[in-house]
This record gives C-alpha cells, sequence and structure tokens, in this order.
C-alpha cells in the first residue's frame, strides 16, 4: 500500500483536523476570557489623569478609555482619536468624550484627584475648600486634604447611621404593613358583600390605626434623630476645583472615596484596587443600576443554584433509579427515556411559560388560597419569586441529571449487585450501600452539568421572580430568615439590564464585563466544589473496590 494511501486510510486528515479545531475553539475561548477579564478587571485600576485642552482653550481632566484610528482613504495619513473619560457628567452632560489626537494639547495633571460620587459619577478636580457644622475651610488643597478627609469619613459614618435608623424604622413597620395588607383585602368588594364582611374590614382598620398610633410614639425619636442628622449633612459640603476655573459643592457624605492617581505609588494603586472592587462585590447597585455594586444579585444567583440543586438532585436521582434498577424494558420504558432526550433540547423560555403558569398560577394560587386567604387578592406565593425559579430551573436541568446519574449506574459492574444479593441483602440495601456510593461520582457529574447550564440561564427567570432591583433581599434577620416568596435579583438578568436597558450605556459598559466575571468566577467556583466531591468519593470507591 502506498504511503499516500495509508495516510488517507488511517485517517490522519480526520485527526489533524479535528485537533486543529479544538484548539482553535482554545483560542477562540481564551480570547473571549481575556477580554472578559481585562475590560471588566481593568476597570478599578485608578489609571492616571490628564489635562486635554482643545484649540479653543477649553481645558478638561480626564483619563483615556479608548484609542482608533479613523478610516481614511488609501494613500491619506491615518488620523487617530481618544476616547476619555472626563467624569462631572451632571456638568458636561455625559461621562465620555471623542478627541481627535491632532487637536488637542495633552499633559499630566499630577496633583489633580478624583472624587468618586454617590450620583453623578466621579469628579475630576481640584480641593479648594470645605464646610462643616463648625465653620467653613478654604486654602491649598495639599494643606486642607488631611482635614477635609477627617471631615469626610465622619459625614460618611453620620449617612450610614442615618440609614440604620430608616432600617430600623421599616423593620418596626412591618407589623403594620401586615395589617395594612389585610385590611386591603378585606376592603375588596367581593368580600364586603359577605355576611360580617364590612364588619371585619373596620375591625382592621381600627387594629391598624391602633398599630401605627402607637408606633409614631414609639419611632418620634428616630425621626428627629434623622432629621438632625440631614441638617449637618446639609452644612458639611466640599468645594472642588473644576478645570475651567468653575467650582462645584459637593455633599462631604456623598463622596465615596477620593484620591489622587498621579501621585499613587504602586501599594497605594493596590489599595485603591483592592477598595474598588470590594465595594463592586458588597453594596448595593445605584443609578439605575449603572454604578455601585452588584451583592443582591449575587447573592440572590447563588440562593437560586443552591435551591435548584436541593430540588433536581432528589428527583433526578430517584427518576434514574427507576429507569435503570426496576423498569422492564418496554414500549413505555423506551418512550420515557426518548422524552427524557427531548427534554434536554427543549428552549429554556418554553420552561419559564410552563413554570409561570404551573408553579406561580397555578399551585401558588392555591397555596394562597388555603394558607394566606387573608392577604387575597394580593398575591403571597401566587407571583413569581425565589422558589418557583429555583423550581422552573430544576426541571429545565433534571434530564441532565438523569443521564448523568444513568451513566454512574450503568458503570457499577453487575458483580457488585449480585455478590450483594447473594449474601442476603435486599435490593434496597444493595442500591443504598453498595450502588449509589459507587455511582456517586456520575451523580456529581450530572450536578456539575446541571449547575453549569442552570445558572447561566434568564429567559425563564425573567417570567417566574426575577426583577432588575429589590429593595429586600431573600434572605435577611427576620424569621423565617429565607424568604423564598420574594423576588430576588440575577447575574445573568443583570448583566442583560445593565447592558441593554441602561440609560447609561458608556457608564455601564465596564459594569457588564465585570459582572459577566463574577458569574463564570461564581460557576467555576461551584463545579470546582462538586469537582472536588467527586474526586474524592472516586478514590474512595476506587479503595474499596481493591
Amino acid at each position: 500500500m502506498s504511503r499516500s494511501g495509508g495516510f488517507w486510510s488511517q485517517g490522519i486528515p480526520f485527526v489533524w483536523g479535528t485537533g486543529s479545531m479544538v484548539v482553535l475553539i482554545l483560542l477562540l475561548l481564551a480570547g473571549l476570557l481575556g477580554i472578559i477579564v481585562v475590560n471588566g478587571l481593568g476597570h478599578f485600576w485608578p489609571d492616571r489623569l490628564v489635562t486635554v485642552t482643545t484649540r479653543d482653550g477649553t481645558t478638561y481632566l480626564g483619563r483615556v478609555a479608548a484609542h482608533e484610528e479613523v478610516y481614511a482613504s488609501t494613500g491619506s495619513p491615518r488620523p487617530a482619536r481618544t476616547k476619555y473619560e472626563i467624569g462631572a457628567r451632571d456638568v458636561y452632560g455625559l461621562d465620555f468624550k471623542w478627541f481627535d489626537d491632532s487637536a488637542v494639547v495633552v499633559s499630566v495633571a499630577d496633583s489633580a484627584a478624583v472624587f468618586e460620587r454617590l450620583t453623578d459619577g466621579s469628579l475630576f478636580g481640584y480641593l479648594v475648600g470645605f464646610s462643616t457644622e463648625e465653620g467653613a475651610y478654604q486654602g491649598q488643597m495639599a494643606s486642607i486634604w488631611p482635614t477635609w478627609e477627617a471631615a469626610r469619613d465622619q459625614a460618611r459614618a453620620d449617612l450610614q447611621h442615618s440609614r440604620d435608623l430608616e432600617h430600623e424604622i421599616a423593620s418596626r413597620y412591618r407589623p403594620a404593613n401586615d395589617v395594612d395588607r389585610k385590611v386591603a383585602a378585606a376592603g375588596h368588594p367581593e368580600r364586603l358583600a359577605r355576611p360580617g364582611g364590612r364588619e371585619s374590614w373596620l375591625a382592621l382598620q381600627t387594629e391598624r390605626d391602633s398599630i401605627k398610633a402607637q408606633l409614631e410614639r414609639d419611632i418620634r425619636p428616630l425621626y428627629d434623630s434623622i432629621e438632625a442628622l440631614r441638617q449637618l449633612d446639609l452644612l458639611r459640603q466640599t468645594q472642588v476645583r473644576l478645570p475651567d476655573g468653575s467650582t462645584r459643592n459637593v455633599r462631604s457624605s456623598h463622596v465615596l472615596r477620593a484620591y489622587h492617581p498621579n501621585q499613587l505609588s504602586l501599594a497605594g494603586r493596590i489599595a485603591t484596587y483592592a477598595s474598588r472592587s470590594g465595594e463592586f462585590l458588597l453594596t448595593w447597585p445605584r443609578e439605575a443600576n449603572t454604578s455601585g455594586g452588584i451583592i443582591p444579585a449575587l447573592l440572590g444567583t447563588v440562593l437560586m443554584v443552591l435551591l435548584m440543586t436541593v430540588a433536581v438532585v432528589p428527583l433526578g436521582v430517584v427518576a434514574a433509579l427507576y429507569l435503570h434498577e426496576y423498569a422492564r424494558d418496554s414500549f413505555f420504558l423506551r418512550i420515557v427515556r426518548l422524552a427524557v432526550s427531548n427534554l434536554a433540547g427543549v428552549p429554556s423560555i418554553v420552561f419559564g411559560v410552563f413554570g409561570l403558569g404551573f408553579f406561580v398560577y397555578f399551585l401558588g394560587a392555591g397555596i394562597d388560597r388555603l394558607f394566606f386567604s387573608e392577604y387575597l387578592p394580593s398575591p403571597t406565593f401566587g407571583t413569581g419569586g425565589l422558589l418557583w425559579a429555583s423550581l422552573t430551573l430544576a426541571l429545565l436541568t433534571v434530564p441532565v441529571v438523569i443521564v448523568a446519574t444513568e451513566e454512574g449506574l450503568a458503570a457499577v459492574p453487575r458483580s457488585y449487585r449480585e455478590g450483594s444479593l447473594a449474601l442476603g441483602a435486599t435490593r434496597f440495601q444493595t442500591l443504598r450501600r453498595i450502588v449509589i456510593p459507587h455511582a456517586m461520582p456520575g451523580i456529581l457529574t450530572g450536578v456539575i452539568l446541571a449547575v453549569s447550564r442552570g445558572a447561566g440561564e434568564v429567559a425563564p427567570l425573567m417570567l417566574t421572580g426575577v426583577v432588575p432591583l429589590v429593595t429586600d433581599l431573600p434572605v435577611d434577620a427576620a424569621a423565617p430568615f429565607l424568604h423564598v416568596e420574594r423576588k430576588f435579583m440575577h447575574l445573568g438578568f443583570h448583566i442583560y439590564d445593565v447592558g441593554f436597558q441602561s440609560p447609561n450605556v458608556e457608564a455601564a459598559k465596564p459594569l457588564v464585563y465585570s459582572t459577566t466575571f463574577v458569574l463564570i468566577l461564581l460557576v467555576v467556583l461551584l463545579n470546582l466544589l462538586a469537582i472536588i466531591m467527586r474526586n474524592r468519593l472516586r478514590r474512595r470507591s476506587r479503595g474499596a473496590s481493591v
């Protein structure tokens, strides 16, 4: 046989072709992850500030955000332009501005400072003064900066204390809000028409008025404290000079962070980077999700994945055990296996519609009629929430768990079952003590695949409980601590909302990359935990079989 014939008959071109495709896919995946990491993690690095002066003498402070060459005809020089983040959205009306490189003069602004604010983005300028309840302070930025930082820290602490008082007031109002729901439900025309309906409604109103009157007396000192703190907050102002010479007053309590990026050492840059990253992970969103953190979305995603896993694993494992260990080979069994395989390919939005119809409108409404009738027609479980979203995703991923569990069961040698039965064990004991422990690596493989798919799904959640922003987390210090009926935020939906529904797309773009990186990292960590458990069980089962 010729060498060329052997080359084709042995399939070497196909081996090289498939290998090349694998390498290409890995390169594309690495490129995608690289783009996400660079744009997501790079957003928190304190870049240097520069002064940009145009031909007409207008001056801006900014930091480089992007650079590109403008298209030109063949043979013509290709002009370049640079996009700068200029801050001061409330002054300029935008966060970013493009400048032709040939039309501006750029210089390093050594003494300029960055003032990160609660609203309207960052402010780039120079500190020229500040005021407190004790008086006003003016001077050079270097001389008054330490005193201003101490005053700013006190203003921030008082603002946080004011918010804590507001949260305490809200927690004290929960019993009154509960009675408000009952009053609204009792005042429904259908319930008023029932015998004794109006009397019950009036009695509830009397109870509500009594509770609220007592609450007003108890929380009046809290309101007075909040008002006193608010008046102090109005007195504490920071005066910043912009590059054009104008000044801007900002509440000192609204300055989250201030630093001189051009004067930071490497250690200072790393500390600032860690502070900004920690704020992103541990704080709430602000300004229509275009700034701030992602803690509600992160917590909601983790809780949803955990609840989904708790629901899907027993359901998928029990179904696989029946199909593989108990069911006889028949036409019905083949139909069931075909249905399971087809379910894995059903679009996720179909599961969302099913979850909305079955879990929310049927099961949730039934629970409300049985256990929360005093709140009807205001729904408790008859609306989207964390529980229904988790169960919907459990149904979405159950085919994956069934298939992986069946493969794990099939990998257990038949001699193990026969030996256990020969020693007098029942079939159930054989499954519980022999088959399932040896099949556990396959079961955890199904869990890994289910978590990977469920954590990234968004379409079903949009119909079963996810929202762009929440006021209460699904978990808190109030009994029963885990509130599965509440709506929640999700990292995947947060990415969609920030990237495509944001009123300020340019400012929100870095947050899209950062949130995407956090979602990928969360899925990797959850999978890594399951992989570690699977490997330990696999080593244990191999040791037991020796």
